[in-house]
Formats: structure tokens, C-alpha cells, sequence
């Protein structure tokens, strides 16, 4: 038996470096976005993270040059006025990489000089966003406050530092003043259905109270913010977990509550929607609390997950990051490495030996699509990290090689 599990291992191993190879080839010789977006989930800073980490992985010149070309690149696109400042497609997202880039030696930038012109300019998009959904991460000042974190927590200027401490200081109290008080804690109001006008809290790591409390759990790790976020994110907490369910049905919770207690279910399996996302966001918080419940619940969450396998049931038709078979396998690869439970690593090997077996698209990238959902589903190319083969690549890497996962970051994860 033992053999036997090592010559799967060693199988499986293989066909990652064969479809890394695969994905390397691809972006090198056929990596053009559809968009013109720069940020890191769906534009070309996300290329570059694949590039420099492929070439950390396997060192080459080429890998290297297109990463460095793609930087390059973006730093002119801004130069020439490009002013799109979300952190999924645009500045925000932008900056963050090259900021994660040369936080890990990958590349050698001032980025104390090359950024800080950037402040001013999503400080006040960040000021602009008071109505509708102004807290979404991917879109909204979550997302500019998590590019400033990353600059606070790296700069080597005193001066920006107390900058960057004062914006976010004026971001939290923004976030406490826009907060909405439940019989169980507070949380935040967004359209779920725009163009019907329905509001209420969403619930997901992507657009909703998770990523914020995501957000407030790394600002509450630094002294100079904990005084602002712990009650915020303790209130948050509560008000999250006031809508688990006693006995899941799919999934222990919904995606979003509307104003009137009506609850929206899908049971998808992802790192966008559903336990996932909210089970990454309560580890990171219960180690910031040292708060044994909100720990429990987590792992409950991602071990109850680990049992879902039914392809239909989870909705896992495709093998991209938000929604795919690789984002549910590294979100699980990676909670193996914080946890070591091995139900996270059978987990993690199940759906990444499915997404292995769903490169069937002969006119994919890599022989992937992205899913586009509808009342017809249909499938398109997709090079990005977010839902393309970039973000897919970048999983084989972190399996491949546990030490570098840092990336992940972007996803809220690491």
C-alpha cells in the first residue's frame, strides 16, 4: 500500500510538471489579455507574479524578461494616464504587485519613489466611493486599503509610513461610521442585485463582510491600528457567525441576507462564495484574537467542505482560482500547511487530480476555459490569475513547492 501511494504520488507529480510546462508555454507565447487591465486578479501584473515565480521555480531568462517586460509595461501604461484604480483590475491591484515583487527580491525597485505618486490619486477614489458597494475588495476601498497596507507595512520612509497609518486610520473610521448595528453584532450594506435595487449583507470573501473581515484582522496584527479594528472585527465576527447553520445544507451558510431576511443559497465550493472564503477569513482572525471558538469553527467549516464532492452539487465546472478546481484545491493545500490535518491534504490531492482530468478544451488556454455561467453555460479563454490559466499555474507551483506561496496574499489567503 505504501508503494502504491508513493507511485500516485509520483504519477501526480509528474502530470503537474507536464501542465506547468504547459501553462508556462502558453503565457510565454500566447499571453495577451483580452482587457486592458493591469491589476493583479484580471490583468497583467497577475502575468507577471506567474512569470517571476515560474522562473524561481525553474530559473530562465526568458520567464525573467517577460515578467520584467509586463512591470515595465504596466509603470508606462500609468505614466500615459491610465486612471482605473481597483486592486482586481486596475492601480491599486498594479501597485500591490510590484510592491509583493520587490518585497521578495524578484525584482530590485524604489518603490517608496515609483508608488508613493500613486497615493494621492486612490486616496481620493478611495474618498469617492460612498455609495452602493464602497467596501468591496475587488473593486472597491477595501482593496485600495489593502495596496496601502502592503505600502505601510514595507516602506522604509517614516514619513510615508505615518501616511499610510493616517489613510487607514481615516478608512477604518469610515468603515465604523458606514457599519450597520444587528441584534448580534454590525455589518455592512451592499447591492446584491443592483439593477433591482436589493440590498443587504453579503456574506463572501470576494465582495462582502468576509473580506472585511479579512482586512481587519491583518490592520488588528499592527499596534498602530488594533485600538480602531479589534471591535470592529469582534462585532463583525459575530454577526457573521449569528448566520451559520446549525446543520448544513450544502453549505453552512448563505451568500447573502437581504434587508428583509430573505437569504440567497447557491453551495458553491470556491474561494469566491461560500464556506471557503469565510473559513479563510475566521482562521486568520481567530490567530489574531487567539480566539479558540472562531478557530474551531473554521476548521469545522474547511473539514465539513472536505467532504463535498459531488461535481454538480459544488459547481466546480472549470479549473480556475475563483471558482475552480484549483482554487479549492490551494485554499485546501494551503490549510494542510497551517494545520497539518491530513483531511485537508486528501482534499487538496482529490481536486487537483479532477482539475487535471478537465483540460479538454482543445481550443483552451492549456486546454482550460473559464466558465461563463448563464441559463446556456458557455466557456471562453481566460489568461488571467483570477480565473484563467496564470492563477492555475501559480497553484501547481505552491504545491509543487510549498516555500513559495506568497502570491496568495492577493487572494486574501496567505
Amino acid at each position: 500500500m505504501y508503494i502504491s501511494f508513493k507511485i500516485i504520488d509520483a504519477m501526480r507529480e509528474q502530470k503537474l510538471k507536464d501542465k506547468l510546462e504547459e501553462i508556462n508555454h502558453e503565457l510565454i507565447n500566447n499571453g495577451e489579455l483580452d482587457s486592458p487591465d493591469i491589476g493583479v486578479l484580471s490583468g497583467s501584473s497577475g502575468l507577471a507574479l506567474f512569470h517571476f515565480y515560474y522562473n524561481a521555480y525553474n530559473p530562465n531568462e526568458i520567464s525573467e524578461d517577460v515578467g520584467s517586460e509586463i512591470i515595465a509595461a504596466i509603470v508606462g501604461t500609468i505614466n500615459e494616464g491610465y486612471n482605473f484604480h481597483t486592486f482586481c483590475g486596475g492601480i491599486a491591484g498594479a501597485a500591490w504587485t510590484i510592491e509583493l515583487l520587490n518585497e521578495l527580491e524578484f525584482i530590485e525597485v524604489d518603490t517608496d519613489g515609483l508608488l508613493g505618486i500613486l497615493d494621492d490619486y486612490l486616496h481620493h477614489v478611495a474618498n469617492l466611493h460612498d455609495q452602493g458597494n464602497f467596501f468591496d475588495f475587488l473593486h472597491g476601498i477595501i482593496g485600495i486599503g489593502y495596496y496601502f497596507l502592503k505600502r505601510y507595512e514595507n516602506t522604509k520612509s517614516s514619513e510615508l509610513k505615518s501616511r499610510y497609518e493616517r489613510m487607514l486610520i481615516e478608512m477604518i473610521l469610515l468603515l465604523k461610521e458606514r457599519s450597520k448595528k444587528s441584534d448580534h453584532g454590525i455589518y455592512w450594506e451592499s447591492f446584491l442585485i443592483r439593477e433591482e435595487g436589493l440590498k443587504g449583507c453579503n456574506l463572501s470573501l470576494s465582495h462582502g463582510l468576509s473580506s472585511i473581515i479579512n482586512f481587519l484582522s491583518r490592520l488588528s496584527s499592527h499596534k498602530a491600528f488594533s485600538e480602531h479594528t479589534l471591535p470592529l472585527l469582534n462585532q463583525s465576527i459575530s454577526h457573521l457567525l449569528n448566520y451559520k447553520k446549525d446543520q448544513a445544507d450544502a453549505s453552512f451558510f448563505p451568500d447573502w441576507i437581504t434587508d428583509k431576511n430573505q437569504e440567497s443559497q447557491s453551495n458553491r465550493l470556491a474561494w469566491c462564495y461560500g464556506e471557503l472564503g469565510v473559513a479563510v477569513s475566521l482562521w486568520r482572525a481567530s490567530k489574531v484574537l487567539q480566539n479558540k471558538k472562531v478557530k474551531e469553527t473554521a476548521i469545522e467549516l474547511l473539514e465539513y467542505a472536505a467532504t463535498r464532492r459531488d461535481i454538480e452539487e459544488t459547481r466546480i465546472v472549470d479549473g480556475g482560482l475563483c471558482h475552480g478546481a484549483f482554487g479549492v484545491m490551494h485554499i485546501f493545500d494551503y490549510m494542510y500547511k497551517e494545520t497539518s490535518n491530513n483531511t485537508f491534504k486528501e482534499a487538496a490531492d482529490y481536486w487537483i487530480d479532477y482539475g487535471l482530468t478537465i483540460d479538454h478544451h482543445k481550443d483552451g488556454s492549456a486546454g482550460y476555459k473559464k466558465w461563463r455561467g448563464g441559463d446556456t453555460p458557455t466557456y471562453e479563454k481566460e489568461n488571467s490569475l483570477l480565473e484563467g490559466i496564470a492563477g492555475i499555474g501559480l497553484a501547481i507551483l505552491s504545491y509543487l513547492n510549498p516555500e513559495k506561496t506568497d502570491w496568495n496574499q492577493c487572494l486574501m489567503i496567505g
